[in-house]
């Protein structure tokens, strides 16, 4: 019977590439669910459904979906979206919808102690977490009663952006150590502090910036020396894109062969995470054997977030999210949302 579902599974991929070729593809309206997670939190769950979906709305956002509405006919693959640190699932809908739209099911797992309720342990702690958790929302997906018959997670895709991209990369082989976080910031705290502090606060060129850089530093030192090296893979995961990444962790030579095939998509104007220190690293460590998807010379780090969140103008998270003068927005996320896409027909499905 499993040999027959999985026969059935592929058929069903194979006739959606068929049917898809290069175009977005429409799968119906898009599907909602809510799958309970071990830690008290919830995966939220996206796929093609024939029901009509009916306005909600999510904090600041107005969405439409069909909450727990049967299923249809899917290219049978499941994407894990991995959101950045303090971050939800709701600004990753645009994409979510663009990859539904192309016969894939979504899942997003709220990772502990570092998500929009609760932001308690972001950073190293939460970096070693958050793979199994990913590996824990394939789980949940694959033994939920109405996919079961229309999904199949021998071959996962996983999309994240900013600490979801260190998720990416760590299930792509990379290897990493809070050690190694500790002396990137010791060595660039001044040029990266943004990476290195997080959304607390920001150097503004005044006579506050030495006290910021002086506790900075005996912070990160106290809460960051341990060596061990971190490393998880799950087999089942085939393909990883990574946008924005925080990266400045890794080590190098462990991704210049990744295990699947990766993906990374750059920011040029990112000042959250400075190119040359994350993603522009990794990108000179694993090319040819990495795809550089898109190279974003007007882009900044809030371009992996569609829709945006409000942000009150002259905050902190304008500041490092808020979109750069010439990013034409209307355009270009599309752009990128189609790339990610593409990349995970391309090695997810049949005969790409």
């Amino acid at each position: 019977m499993q040999k027959l579902k999985k026969y059935l599974l592929q058929a069903a991929a194979f006739l959606a590439t068929l049917l898809a070729g290069t175009a977005n593809a429409q799968f119906g309206h898009l599907g909602y669910a809510e799958l309970p997670q071990l830690d008290g939190g919830k995966t939220v769950l996206f796929y093609p459904t024939l029901a009509e979906e009916t306005a909600v709305r999510q904090g600041p956002f107005e969405f439409s979906w069909a909450a727990d509405a049967p299923p249809s006919f899917s290219n049978g693959r499941l994407v894990v979206i991995s959101h950045g640190s303090g971050g939800s699932p709701w600004v990753h809908m645009d994409l979510t919808r663009t990859l539904v739209h192309r016969g894939f099911i979504v899942a997003i797992p709220q990772h502990q102690g570092d998500n929009d309720q609760d932001h308690s342990r972001p950073g190293p702690e939460s970096w070693a977490r958050r793979p199994l958790e990913i590996s824990r929302a394939i789980d949940a997906v694959a033994s939920y009663p109405p996919l079961q018959n229309f999904v199949s997670t021998d071959r996962v895709g996983i999309f994240g952006g900013s600490a979801g991209g260190h998720t990416a990369l760590t299930l792509a082989g990379g290897q990493w150590s809070p050690d190694r976080f500790k002396a990137h910031c010791e060595q660039h705290l001044e040029e990266d502090f943004n990476s290195c502090v997080g959304f607390t606060t920001r150097l503004r060129g005044n006579a506050l910036d030495y006290l910021k850089l002086w506790l900075a530093r005996r912070v990160i030192a106290w809460r960051f020396s341990d060596p061990t090296p971190q490393r998880y893979t799950d087999a089942r995961i085939r393909a990883a894109v990574a946008m924005v990444p925080f990266a400045a962790d890794f080590l190098p030579a462990s991704l210049a062969k990744p295990k699947i095939p990766l993906g990374l998509i750059i920011a040029e104007r990112d000042v959250n995470q400075i190119p040359k220190f994350h993603a522009e690293a990794i990108a000179q460590a694993c090319e040819p054997r990495c795809e550089v998807l898109l190279r974003l010379a007007d882009a900044g780090h809030g371009a992996m977030l569609s829709p945006m969140p409000p942000l009150a103008p002259g905050s902190i998270e304008f500041a490092l999210l808020g979109d750069p003068p010439n990013f034409q927005r209307a355009t270009r996320v599309n752009q990128i949302h189609q790339a990610i896409a593409e990349f995970f027909a391309q090695h997810l499905l049949p005969d790409r």
